[in-house]
Order: C-alpha cells, then sequence, then structure tokens
C-alpha cells in the first residue's frame, strides 16, 4: 500500500537569532495541505510574500544556502529543511518575521524536538519518491566535490570530509535510514575554523555568531590571550572567557560525536537535499561537500525526476507473466467479448498488475465510434474491475468456486483517449484488509507510462458454487 504524506498535527513557535544578520526572529511552521511542500513566508514584508524551498530559487550559498521569490530572500534555509525532512513532514508552510532562520544551537534538534512535541497528522494524498533507477555522478574537479546517488529502498547517505587540517582530519559519517536522522543527525553543530573568525566578524558575516551555536576549530598551538580577546571583542562577546588548550576546540567544548563535523555535512545535505521537492529512495556518497556542491546535485537529480516523469510508470511487460489467459479463463467466469484481461504480471500482498490489449477485432468498434474507434471508458473500468477480482480469488482456496460483485465504484477520472494498438497496464492496491469478503481497491491505467484512468471500487468475494 502507497505511504501518505504527513503534516504536523499543531503549529510551531520558535525565536532565536540570525547567524548571518544577528537579528531575532520569530518562526512559525504551520501544518499544510498534502502536495503542499515546503514554503517560506516572509510575514514582515508587503504582501506576506511567499518562497518555494526549490532548488531553481538558490540565489546564493556562502555559509549557508539562500533562497528568492517574489522580490523576497530567505537565509540559512538548510537546518530548517533538513528537520522537517528528517521527521519525514512532506507539507509545511515556514512563515517568518525577517530574512533569516535563526541558528538555533546551530544544529536541527530544537526544531525538531518542536516537531515532534506536536506530532503528525496523516494526509489523503501518497508521498511520490524520487526512485533511482540507475547510477548518477557528478563532480567538480576543481574543487575536489564528488556526488554520486545510487539506487537503494532506502535513503541513505554516506560523506567524506577532508580540509587538509590537523584538527578535522579525513572524517566520514554514515546515515542508514532516514529513520536515524533524529538520533544520529539533527544535533550535530555547525563548525568554523579559528583562523576563519576574525575574517567572518570583521565584514559582519556573523552578527549572530556564539560559542553556543558553533563548534569553533582551533588548527595551532600557542595561540595567545590578546588574540583570543581580540576575537572575543569582535564577536561582541567580552564578557566570556575564551581558551583553547592546545590543538582542539574552543572552550574545549565537549563534541557530541568524535565526527560531529563530518555528521553536520551530512545534515546541511539532508537540508539542501530537501530543495528537490520529493523524498528519495537512494544511496547518496558525498567527497568534501558543501552548500554549492549539494544545491548543484539537488539540480542535477531534479532534472533527473523530470525526465522519469516524462517517461511515465514503466512496467516491464515483455517477461513471464503470473497468469496467462487460460489461469485467468480458470478464475474468472467472463468470456469473449467480455473477458477484459489478457494476463496478470505479478501479485503482491496488497497489490496487483495486469494487462489489458486493445485490438480492432473488438466488437464493440463497430459502434464506437467507426471511424475514430475509442475505447469506452466503462469498458475500462470492467477492465480494472476484472483485475481487481483477480486478486481478491487469489487469496481464497479454489477460487473457481466463488465469485466477486461489484458495490460501489468512487473517485472515476479518464485522463486520456485509448484506442487499438494501445495496451493499458493496471495497477491496483488494497485500500484496507479485506474483512468478511469487502475488498476496497484503488487502481490506474497506464498507456505508455501515462494514466488514462482511475478509480477505486468495492466488490464482495463470495462463495456461490459448489
Amino acid at each position: 500500500m502507497a505511504e501518505k504524506q504527513r503534516t504536523l498535527k499543531a503549529p510551531v513557535k520558535l525565536s532565536g537569532i540570525g547567524l548571518h544578520t544577528g537579528e531575532k526572529v520569530n518562526v512559525e511552521i504551520v501544518p499544510a495541505d498534502g502536495n503542499h511542500g515546503y514554503i517560506f513566508q516572509r510575514i514582515d514584508l508587503e504582501g506576506e510574500p511567499t518562497i518555494k524551498a526549490d532548488c531553481d530559487l538558490v540565489v546564493a550559498t556562502d555559509r549557508g544556502t539562500t533562497l528568492e521569490q517574489n522580490g523576497a530572500k530567505v537565509y540559512t534555509t538548510e537546518h530548517i529543511l533538513a528537520a522537517l525532512y528528517g521527521c519525514q513532514v512532506d507539507n509545511a508552510l515556514i512563515k517568518i518575521d525577517g530574512p533569516e532562520i535563526p541558528i538555533m544551537d546551530g544544529s536541527s534538534q530544537l526544531f525538531v524536538d518542536a516537531i515532534e512535541e506536536v506530532g503528525y497528522e496523516d494526509q489523503d494524498k501518497d508521498r511520490v519518491y524520487l526512485e533511482l533507477k540507475e547510477n548518477i555522478k557528478w563532480e567538480d574537479l576543481d574543487k575536489g566535490v564528488e556526488f554520486l546517488a545510487i539506487p537503494d529502498d532506502n535513503y541513505r547517505l554516506t560523506v567524506m570530509v577532508d580540509y587538509k587540517s590537523p584538527v578535522l582530519g579525513t572524517q566520514h559519517a554514515t546515515m542508514y535510514s532516514i529513520n536515524d536522522f533524529k538520533t544520529e543527525i539533527a544535533s550535530c553543530r555547525t563548525f568554523v575554523f579559528l583562523r576563519e573568525l576574525e575574517f567572518l566578524a570583521t565584514n559582519n558575516l556573523i552578527k549572530g555568531g556564539d560559542l553556543d551555536n558553533a563548534i569553533v576549530l582551533v588548527e595551532r598551538e600557542n595561540v595567545s590571550q590578546k588574540e583570543l580577546d581580540h576575537l572575543a571583542k569582535l564577536l561582541g562577546k567580552e564578557d566570556k572567557k575564551i581558551a583553547v588548550e592546545g590543538i582542539g576546540v574552543l572552550n574545549s567544548t565537549k563534541l557530541k560525536f568524535e565526527n560531529e563535523p563530518a555528521r553536520h555535512k551530512l545534515l546541511d545535505i539532508v537540508g539542501d537535499l530537501a530543495l528537490i521537492g520529493r523524498p528519495i529512495k537512494g544511496h547518496i556518497l558525498a567527497a568534501r561537500p558543501g552548500h554549492a556542491g549539494n544545491v548543484v546535485f539537488a539540480k542535477v537529480l531534479k532534472a533527473y525526476m523530470k525526465s522519469e516523469e516524462k517517461l511515465g510508470k514503466q512496467f516491464d511487460i515483455t517477461k513471464k507473466p503470473l497468469y496467462d489467459i487460460v489461469d485467468i479463463e480458470s478464475m474468472l467466469p467472463h468470456r469473449f467479448p467480455f473477458l477484459m484481461v489478457d494476463k496478470i504480471m505479478s501479485i503482491e500482498d496488497q497489490s496487483i498488475i495486469g494487462v489489458k490489449n486493445i485490438t480492432m477485432n473488438e466488437p464493440i468498434f463497430q459502434g464506437h465510434f467507426p471511424g475514430n474507434p475509442v475505447f469506452p471508458g466503462v469498458l475500462m473500468i470492467e477492465a480494472m474491475a476484472q483485475v481487481g477480482g483477480i486478486f481478491a480469488l487469489s487469496k481464497v482456496d479454489e477460487p473457481h468456486f466463488y465469485s466477486t460483485y461489484f458495490m460501489k465504484i468512487d473517485g472515476v477520472k479518464f485522463k486520456k483517449k485509448v484506442t487499438p494498438g494501445d495496451t493499458i497496464v493496471f495497477e491496483l492496491e488494497l485500500l484496507s484488509p479485506i474483512r468478511r469478503g469487502l475488498v476496497n481497491m484503488g487502481g490506474t491505467g497506464y498507456v505508455n507510462g501515462q494514466p488514462v484512468v482511475e478509480a477505486q471500487m468495492l466488490a464482495q468475494v463470495i462463495k456461490d458454487k459448489e
């Protein structure tokens, strides 16, 4: 059965300081309808413009990912998007009264905690994944950045960072499943090298910087107290005693994980790849990633997704079927010209795939319509129902003693004309467990990968033969 999308059960409110702007910002994450995705809204600006979380709208990636749309920008989007994606929230409206998402503690943890506190609400829309059918590679040889995405049933990430630093060295981090995000990744904080601090502070790039929201890595020994006091003044933290012992972390901040910097880079990838607009099934491997590379690779994956959408849903109907026409006749009472299923390709616990070939030899085309043959929509529904009937009968012993009878049809939509020469592939899924012989299924018929009909059907399986 298809997974359903979900949103938050109630709004979430947080406040904090923007890392780069130093401005206080209030954030409200609001539940949103199915297929809404992630959208930011600048409620402090005239007209309260919205900015979609879309990799094509990224305008800057210097020390954070910035989006712009409708004349409005939102800075440092990656940590809140990682939290939403990591909590498997599909739809949310993120209202902010300033230009930048607050840095909080430098990780996604406080966003995750707030989301978990209100809980989740399942929605009626199906969750649609970006599923990889082939390896996808991108690299920037000049910067040494490499990405590779390979097919996988889960969303898995493997990251390698190498800053040629005696502190950081080479680190690796792995997330085996999106379910690991909340416990293994969300709490990992952003980091900066001591050598970068003075430049950032002097150029007003970290007005909201604090030892509480970033790990400061020190690469050399014998850093003077005068130098540290100067940095404290630049950061507006004269009241704090900044110290360092040898090569390590400023003020001996305790790392949450030995490879916390690499895990934070993984967190950033989760947030930046959320800009694709779909949950991912695939294993992403990244070497020396950063926001710029993350966003470029997000665009590569989005282009792949769009190309797959144009192809439509693909089925291999050349392989040997599970049931051929002889098998089908042993299960269904229908015969020519009313037997509408030619073969069954597969049956799973919750689903079935069946095939109907449309030929000019069918008697229906003598009257529907001469000179412009169109396969009737009602017969497409009948063919879908027969596929559903085979699914139901496959779940009972001695199916030839049973019959299936229509009880209800809902949500019927005809999307494209079907003509002789077409092959309709029907894919049906069980919408609820079978009880007292009642079978509730939803299905779609495809021609050349494109949907031509969809419906929900309720039928009853009755043993009425001896």
